[in-house]
C-alpha cells in the first residue's frame, strides 16, 4: 500500500474505521464462517481464533503489513482452511475499508506457515518456502 494509506490507517484516520480493529474481527468472523465459504469443508467447533495485523515493513513509497492467523481445535482434525480464510479476509477487509484512498494496494502471499493435526499430520513450512513436514 502506499504510504499515505499507511499513515491514515496508523493514525486512524480512515473514514470507515479502525481500520486494524475491524479487520481482526472480520477475520475471526470468518473463521468461523468457514464451512459456509469453502464447499465441502467441514464446520469444526473452534477453541481459539486469533487475527493479528502487524507493519512489516516501510519503504519509501510504500508499506506492507502482515496479516497472522492461528486457530486451534480440541478435535482430530487441522483447521487451516480455517486460518487461512480469516488471514484473507482481514486483508481483504483492510482493502474494502482503504480502496477510497489506494486502489492499488496488494494482498499477495496467503500461506500456510505451520500446522499439527487432522488425517495429513504437522506441516511447518521452511524459511526457503517448501514443506517441512514431518
Amino acid at each position: 500500500m502506499s504510504r499515505a494509506t499507511r499513515d491514515a490507517i496508523v493514525h486512524h484516520a480512515v473514514a470507515k474505521g479502525d481500520v486494524m480493529k475491524v479487520a481482526e474481527v472480520a477475520g475471526i468472523m470468518a473463521a468461523k464462517r468457514t464451512s459456509d465459504l469453502i464447499p465441502l469443508c467441514h464446520p469444526v467447533p473452534l477453541h481459539h481464533v486469533s487475527v493479528r495485523i502487524e507493519e512489516h515493513a516501510l519503504q519509501a513509497e510504500e508499506a506492507v503489513f502482515r496479516v497472522r492467523a492461528e486457530v486451534r481445535t480440541a478435535h482430530q482434525t487441522g483447521v487451516e482452511m480455517e486460518a487461512l480464510t480469516a488471514a484473507s479476509v482481514a486483508a481483504l477487509t483492510v482493502y474494502d475499508m482503504c480502496k477510497k484512498a489506494d486502489r492499488g494496494m496488494t494482498i499477495s502471499d496467503v500461506r500456510l506457515v505451520f500446522k499439527d493435526g487432522g488425517a495429513s499430520g504437522r506441516y511447518e513450512r521452511n524459511e526457503h518456502g517448501g514443506s517441512g513436514s514431518g
